[in-house]
């Protein structure tokens, strides 16, 4: 017998020989691992029932102010854009008990020069197709009296693979970007590194995680830029600062900038920076759709709050799941990093800033750019109310062929769907609310079941329309085709089929018994037959072993081993994207907009193996981030025409943050950089 096959319980994917161990655990009465909830928010944090919900209007980000003169030579759209912390009132301003609620500090970007409004989410910014961006990104998380840099609002896990600007790394070397050796939360000056996602650009304006930088300042003992710091503009010798240009070479679409600091993009996307980016085509976009005031940008996400006000993420993997040691740095050997949560779902609702605001509509139609701007939540809107529906006319990349109607909306983290919503039919004084009907946990598909979903007091409400009066007749028309991008296929002899996987990993260190509880003197995996290993250790991406096609093997690779994708200089590929875990994954590619080919059923305790499914409705326009279900292949094809370095990843940030990314390279591959693993 193979110990390497796999088979399935629940959701997870273990191996036959672990099978055995759980068979036996099973009788001992112990859990199986890694089923286990996020547990609810511990008490001391602020209980989300306290906050007041449709009491404050949904905040609407402006536009992002260009600079006051453009670099010499330059004939595009000049931005300098800075990372700044200031405090902004996100809760209600008075609790459902009438007490004063706090301002939170918060992170955002804003114009730097000349300077702009602060707001979490950042202002937008306005581009067009053809015409391109340079943008001097800022890091401005210094204090602005003192000069001192300003810490860091949340935990950091320094045992992660992350940027590691100490450059502390657990196998002795003194380098940035590696796996850490100190256990406690990081305090040093915080590092960025702007990402626009969606963005067709080179690799030196992709934001790559290890092209991080530190804010200006003289910081003994700390490494100013990480390993693979790069600029468009190599002449810009500004500390603190790089220079990206986009090109804006492709169709109109949603884009989005959030930053991708190696190892620690959750923890700095939560604290605020992210907005939007709208790429628009004033040849080709139809003119008759809601615009102006009626078309309103928003961003989703969760958060949690202390009994502060402040935002609340966890200091310890024990909040995941109660295993509470030992941890990476105890006495006792450990792999499983202290302060990493596998997932995080927060308790409340923030939209465009705000928790659970409202909005004035008139009975029109209105254009909502929708973001899920999440760690880790899935979310499925709906209206309390049979009469709205969302008219889906574009994608993350783009326009769809044709209007979709859709009684709900399935968002995964970093999607962006542009939609229109119809409040004709409803009358001025009339109420609706915006539902989530997603779970509060990991997502692993369609439907939801209703013990699922999210509490339906707290996270499974967005947000409350009010009907007001009309002020003007709507001449606003859904036309019934789009100017989508139609992809073009190549020679079906020029196409690489490649195969990658979705992979979560388990403890090679430490056993538990069914309450999570540390076993000593015993190891995986079959752990004395006293318990089973601690999982999830990491999320993994990797290749797929098809040796024995029946049984297909997920292969999981680290962020540091050698890179195993490399497509060709304009070379057409499709990814078969095989996942070996128990959750929906959101796979995002860089420097591409792919087409959704379908899916596929290969693990028969998904369903029936070999059933195929055509791409979602909603899907048919430019992507780049898909959702990868549990058991199911994705395919999807994407032509890749710049040369060098970029990444795909789980934007599941929490994943994406522990191995759950790997670096691509297209084109002639660096010696040493490419190659294949052994088993591969």
């Amino acid at each position: 017998m193979n110990p390497k096959q796999l088979v399935k319980i629940g959701h997870r994917l273990v191996p036959l020989v672990f099978l055995f161990t759980l068979m036996i655990v099973s009788l001992l009465g112990y859990s199986v691992p890694g089923v286990h909830a996020a547990r609810s928010l511990p008490g001391g944090t602020l209980d989300p029932n306290t906050i007041q919900k449709f009491v404050d209007p949904l905040p609407i980000p402006g536009v992002m102010g260009k600079a006051a003169t453009n670099p010499v030579g330059f004939f595009g759209d000049y931005y300098e854009i800075a990372m700044k912390q200031f405090n902004q009132q996100v809760l209600s301003t008075v609790d459902t008990l009438g007490n004063s609620l706090p301002q939170t500090t918060v992170w955002s970007y804003v114009t730097a020069n000349p300077a702009g409004i602060l707001h979490y989410p950042s202002f937008s910014v306005e581009a067009t197709v053809n015409r391109p961006v340079r943008i001097k990104w800022i890091n401005g998380l210094v204090d602005d009296i003192t000069g001192n840099y300003l810490p860091h609002l949340l935990p950091i896990d320094q045992t992660l693979h992350w940027a590691n600007p100490p450059m502390d790394c657990a196998d002795g070397m003194m380098m940035t970007d590696c796996k850490g050796q100190n256990p406690a939360s990081y305090t040093g000056p915080v590092p960025m590194s702007a990402h626009l996602h969606g963005a067709h650009t080179g690799p030196e304006s992709d934001g790559y995680p290890e092209a991080w930088w530190l804010p200006v300042g003289n910081w003994p003992g700390y490494a100013q830029t990480g390993s693979r710091y790069d600029q468009y503009d190599t002449t810009n010798t500004d500390p603190g600062t790089a220079v990206f240009q986009y090109p804006n070479d492709q169709p109109p679409g949603t884009l989005w900038f959030h930053d991708h600091a190696l190892g620690m993009t959750r923890t700095n996307v939560y604290a605020g920076p992210a907005g939007f980016y709208f790429l628009r085509d004033p040849a080709s976009d139809p003119s008759n759709l809601p615009s102006g005031a009626y078309e309103i940008p928003l961003v989703i996400q969760d958060r949690s709050f202390d009994i502060n006000g402040q935002l609340f993420y966890p200091a310890t993997r024990s909040f995941f799941d109660a295993f509470a040691g030992p941890y990476i740095g105890d006495p006792t050997l450990s792999d499983i990093s202290p302060l990493w949560n596998p997932e995080f779902f927060g308790n409340t609702i923030v939209v465009n800033g705000k928790t659970w605001p409202y909005m004035n509509v008139e009975p029109r139609k209105y254009r909502f750019r929708i973001l899920n701007g999440s760690d880790s939540r899935f979310y499925v809107l709906s209206f309390k109310n049979n009469k709205m529906k969302f008219t889906v006319i574009g994608g993350d990349g783009g326009f769809l062929p044709a209007p979709v109607v859709l009684d709900e909306l399935l968002v995964a983290p970093a999607e962006r769907f542009d939609v229109i919503v119809d409040f004709s039919k409803l009358g001025p004084g009339a109420q609706i609310i915006l539902r989530n009907l997603g779970p509060d946990s990991p997502f692993g598909g369609l439907p939801v079941a209703g013990r699922d979903r999210a509490n339906a007091a707290t996270t499974g409400q967005v947000m409350q329309f009010r009907v007001v009066p009309l002020t003007a007749p709507d001449t606003s028309v859904i036309p019934a085709s789009l100017p989508s991008v139609i992809p073009v296929d190549p020679n079906p002899a020029q196409v690489t089929t490649r195969q990658v996987s979705l992979n979560e990993e388990g403890s090679a260190l430490v056993c538990v018994d069914a309450n999570n509880v540390y076993i000593p003197n015993v190891s995986p995996p079959l752990c004395g037959g006293l318990g089973v290993p601690i999982a999830p250790l990491a999320a993994k991406l990797g290749t797929v072993d098809l040796t024995n096609p029946m049984m297909p093997m997920g292969m999981p690779m680290m962020w540091m081993d050698i890179i195993s994708e490399n497509p060709m200089a304009g070379g057409t590929e499709i990814w078969e994207i095989y996942n070996f875990t128990m959750d929906a994954h959101p796979i995002h590619l860089h420097q591409v907009m792919f087409e959704v080919l379908g899916r596929e059923i290969w693990d028969p305790m998904a369903g029936v193996a070999g059933t195929t499914f055509p791409p979602e409705v909603w899907e048919k326009g430019p992507k780049d981030t898909v959702i990868v279900y549990p058991g199911w292949i994705t395919r999807v094809k994407a032509t890749f025409d710049l040369e060098g370095l970029y990444v795909w990843h789980c934007h599941i940030l929490s994943h994406e943050d522990n191995e759950m990314m790997r670096p691509f390279y297209v084109g002639t591959c660096p010696t040493g950089l490419c190659g294949t693993m052994p088993g591969m």
